[in-house]
């Protein structure tokens, strides 16, 4: 595995998404730029939440407009109704002659799997969950533990009741990093602070349930409530602003959804990772394998708190800031399930 470091500083203008000329890509890294003047095309496939979610899939569809405008390829997004849809969409762009083939979403995992070994000369892109073994394959991989101990510290910073809560989407490894990480977070702003059982809607899709999950956890005290559930989180947002509670958005910057009740936003820059990835396509720098984006190279983090800034006030947010440095350093190691969670809370003072 490599982690990625620095690749949104001074040189995140230089990120670019892309795929090879039709039957023309290899599943290794070469030197040179041996793809530069092709032609280049690109298919990307959405989870069920579409890629106008304003979360998960709307940034890598942001990622793969970002291509088409720079670098010129040609771009193919194919949105899924069902989970059955996956394997069939992934199918039909590789058919198309598509260079790279990209799933989005810890969900298309398994499709990409029965689906990348018939199309050897295609290069895919496995977005979210554990790495595919396989030569053609790259997934992209992110610390998101270490951005929601940020707006976790921030919540437990800001809550009045001294309750927080959390809505997942499904119970996976991956949101237990989301969790576990805000949890921690609000503990070392706040040692007392109580953070409700999580709710999970089982569902990427249903608004209804997420604000349903949102508005008992406010009920039962919890004044801030932090959503790791794709588009179905958007109902989070949606009770906050009803129920007059801060909700904390996910993936994308969800602050302008409902301006003032959105504290900040948990981001998870998947556009700028998809973008980096595609370059390394046409610069002939591909490797198969996972690349890790984390807060240090600037891969997750949260937003500019437009809407809340003056709520929070200076000192807070110069608060948050020394938080994230440490993280960075090293000096805090974010926890990512249970057991590092628990050893965690033990090591607090």
């Amino acid at each position: 595995m490599r982690r990625l470091t620095g690749f949104l500083c001074a040189g995140l203008s230089l990120l670019v998404l892309g795929c090879g000329e039709q039957g023309t890509t290899s599943t290794s890294g070469t030197a040179g730029g041996a793809n530069q003047d092709k032609k280049l095309k690109l298919g990307i496939v959405f989870d069920t939440g579409g890629r106008n979610d304003k979360s998960f899939n709307a940034s890598a569809w942001r990622g793969a407009e970002k291509t088409e405008k720079e670098l010129g390829y040609e771009v193919i997004g194919v949105d899924s109704v069902k989970l059955s849809d996956y394997a069939p969409n992934l199918q039909a762009l590789a058919d198309k002659g598509c260079d790279v083939v990209v799933g989005v979403g810890i969900t298309m995992r398994t499709s990409l799997q029965q689906v990348a070994p018939n199309y050897p000369n295609t290069k895919f892109v496995s977005i979210d969950g554990e790495p595919l073994d396989m030569p053609n394959v790259r997934t992209l991989q992110f610390k998101e533990e270490e951005g929601s101990f940020l707006v976790g510290y921030l919540a437990g910073m800001m809550s009045k009741t001294g309750k927080l809560g959390f809505v997942g989407g499904m119970q996976l490894p991956l949101i237990e990093k989301f969790h576990s990480g805000y949890m921690a977070g609000a503990k070392m702003a706040r040692k007392d602070i109580e953070v409700l059982p999580a709710k999970y809607t089982q569902d990427w899709v249903n608004t209804d349930k997420a604000k349903v999950a949102a508005e008992l956890l406010n009920s039962s005290g919890a004044d801030i409530v932090y959503h790791a559930a794709g588009k179905a989180g958007l109902g989070v947002i949606a009770a906050a602003k009803d129920k007059n509670f801060f909700a904390i958005g996910v993936d994308s910057d969800q602050d302008d959804v409902a301006p003032g009740r959105v504290l900040t936003s948990m981001i998870k820059n998947v556009d700028e990772a998809l973008f980096m990835t595609m370059k390394d396509v046409k610069d002939g720098k591909w490797a198969a394998g996972a690349v890790i984006y984390d807060l240090k190279s600037g891969g997750v983090g949260t937003s500019a708190c437009k809407f809340t800034k003056d709520t929070i006030g200076e000192g807070k947010l110069k608060m948050l800031d020394d938080i994230k440095a440490k993280i960075v350093s090293g000096e805090i190691k974010v926890p990512y399930d249970e057991a590092t969670y628990n050893a965690f809370i033990a090591g607090l003072k």
